[in-house]
């Protein structure tokens, strides 16, 4: 009976340390901690999502001022009012998730576009150069908001980039379609279109 005892104990140890082990390797592993310098972690992302709607609107509010084109004057209204909102989403997001929000600082490469459209002087010349730094901007901020939204660290971020693409999807298209050629004379040829009415800018 004793011995019976024994082995029911030795038994019952056995089954603990078997279990232990078991636990800890069913356990999932902690998850990789996302390098805080990619733009799939939520400081980085922000940072640049932010820098990204910056440029956008800060070069808009300069298109209104050096174009008379009313397609390119159309276009950056257009912008200035989704940027805007897509920053205000931004900046709710971070802090319904506990974050700081990223302040409307233009990173150094969107610095030197604007900094380059400033040089473009006014009229055809800047309507080109806008023309030339929308499109490879919004394929840039098209790019860091889907990489976001698939595998970004903070879920309330991702709803935001997600939602943020087809905007930007939007608007590269509209920029693709820029018309800012120009005439003989050097002048911004009258739209083909039908002109934009007042209720529809913006």
């Amino acid at each position: 009976m004793k011995r019976y005892a024994m082995l029911c104990a030795v038994a019952a140890l056995g089954a603990c340390s078997t279990n232990d082990a078991t636990t800890e390797s069913a356990a999932p592993p902690a998850a990789a901690a996302v390098d805080p310098s990619s733009p799939l972690a939520a400081p980085t992302y922000m940072a640049m999502a932010a820098s990204s709607d910056q440029f956008e609107i800060q070069s808009s509010q300069l298109a209104l001022q050096a174009s008379t084109n009313p397609a390119v004057q159309s276009f950056a209204q257009m912008l200035i009012a989704h940027h805007q909102a897509t920053s205000a989403n931004l900046m709710q997001a971070a802090q319904a998730a506990g974050l700081t929000p990223p302040p409307p600082t233009l990173l150094p490469p969107q610095q030197a576009m604007l900094d380059q459209l400033r040089a473009a002087g006014t009229g055809p010349s800047f309507d080109q150069a806008f023309k030339a730094a929308q499109i490879p901007a919004h394929q840039q901020a098209l790019e860091l908001h889907q990489n976001y939204a698939n595998g970004g660290d903070v879920p309330a971020l991702r709803q935001v980039a997600s939602a943020t693409v087809p905007i930007i999807q939007q608007h590269l298209a509209a920029a693709q379609n820029l018309n800012v050629m120009t005439g003989m004379d050097g002048q911004t040829p009258p739209p083909t279109t039908a002109p934009i009415r007042s209720g529809e800018r913006g």
